[in-house]
């Protein structure tokens, strides 16, 4: 059986280097930002309509993954628990219980991470400081009742 993993945490969390290990060791990374920027997409946030686009695109390849029985890592904020919740019911009749990996970096250090980007390539896209907080502030943790859940604090390791 597959093993999912969702890489949660704001912006400049460290989400997408610790999600390009996961990658490095075998699991298939799928990204929104990866995603868009192979669309010709350099700024965010993304209109509604092609994040929605995107999004069913990546649960397409994500669900073709399972059925061939590799371990995915999804490289996006799951930002609330709405989104995570959506994407758990889409592996549940799988049966697969995805883990999470929730970066819990402090505030300071997230918008230190996205001041320093250059817009260079899809990790890397150059947020507004107040995008970047608003993302922060607006973020929903993950509770350990949503299923299995590893915190890493303040970015260890990343």
């Amino acid at each position: 059986m597959s093993r999912v993993i969702f890489m949660c945490g704001p912006a400049g969390s460290g989400k997408s280097t610790y999600a390009k290990g996961l990658e490095a060791q075998g699991m298939t990374r799928l990204s929104t930002d990866v995603a868009a920027w192979e669309r010709g997409i350099k700024t965010m946030p993304l209109l509604p309509e092609i994040r929605a686009e995107i999004q069913a695109e990546l649960q397409t390849r994500l669900l073709t993954l399972v059925r061939e029985g590799r371990d995915v890592v999804l490289d996006f904020s799951f930002h609330s628990r709405q989104m995570r919740d959506e994407w758990r019911a889409l592996l549940a009749p799988h049966g697969i219980v995805p883990e999470t990996i929730y970066l819990a970096t402090p505030r300071e250090t997230v918008l230190e991470r996205v001041r320093a980007r250059q817009g260079g390539h899809s990790d890397d896209f150059r947020l507004t400081e107040e995008l970047a907080a608003r993302y922060f502030d607006g973020f929903e943790v993950p509770a350990a009742e949503e299923g299995p859940l590893q915190v890493i604090h303040n970015g260890e390791g990343i």
